[in-house]
């Protein structure tokens, strides 16, 4: 995980600045933009980005709208930065596809143990199969799971897409099937972190796949909510 590449992108200069020294001294190789032109030269001459932490409050282009285009091209993992009481952002950010967000002031032990939470689950996606070995598919209802793959398949071959963290939801739905799952326990398998009562991002997730896997998403049957507790996955509804 050290010497994974961090690109910081942050209108504040000591912000950046003092997050930027730090991981470089936790061994990671960091670089430092000051808004959305210039994180995209960044990526543009950059062989490989492992993280980007990424500024939602911006002058010009936001973070928002840059997140938008950096997951319509890129891959690479996306932590938005966010100020304590800006709960509408987190969860339009999550809703666009961030992978997780952290709250300024920063916490620098933090920011660090989140980005290796999120290069210790690229590197379990990017572990090669064993030669001969052939991916492990799980199958439910009119859809089927390439785990190694991290894909989602309907009945016709056609890929339906997902983010990671989607991925990594639907996947402990999947291998804990009939069993009532709470939000802290979802966060924890799903995104190894613990839930916080005004933490949304679970329940913003599940409304997303519904959305893609189920058949009237206003009336699911696939992920049912258990009222009070959470959330239980049932294959055949």
């Amino acid at each position: 995980m050290r010497n994974a590449h961090i690109l910081i992108c942050d209108d504040e200069p000591d912000l950046r600045e003092m997050v930027g020294e730090y991981l470089e001294k936790r061994g990671y190789t960091v670089q430092l933009a000051s808004d959305g032109q210039m994180l995209d030269a960044l990526i543009a001459e950059t062989e490989r980005v492992d993280v980007v932490l990424l500024d939602i409050n911006m002058p010009g282009e936001d973070g928002l709208s840059i997140l938008r285009r950096l997951r319509d091209q890129h891959d690479f993992a996306v932590l938005m930065l966010t100020a304590a009481n800006e709960t509408i952002d987190k969860v339009l950010g999550l809703e666009m596809g961030a992978d997780d967000y952290l709250a300024k002031p920063v916490d620098l032990r933090e920011v660090d143990a989140r980005i290796r939470a999120v290069l210790r689950r690229a590197a379990h996606r990017a572990t090669p199969l064993p030669e001969g070995q052939t991916p492990a598919r799980i199958g439910f209802g009119r859809f089927e799971m390439d785990l190694d793959a991290a894909k989602l398949f309907d009945k016709e071959g056609t890929e339906v897409p997902l983010t990671a963290m989607e991925f990594r939801l639907l996947k402990v739905f999947v291998k804990n099937r009939g069993r009532v799952l709470n939000r802290d326990q979802l966060l924890e398998l799903a995104h190894d972190r613990g839930w916080d009562p005004y933490d949304r991002s679970i329940d913003i997730r599940v409304s997303r796949l519904r959305r893609k896997i189920e058949v009237e998403p206003s009336k699911p049957q696939l992920i049912r909510t258990v009222r009070g507790i959470g959330y239980v996955f049932d294959p055949t509804g």
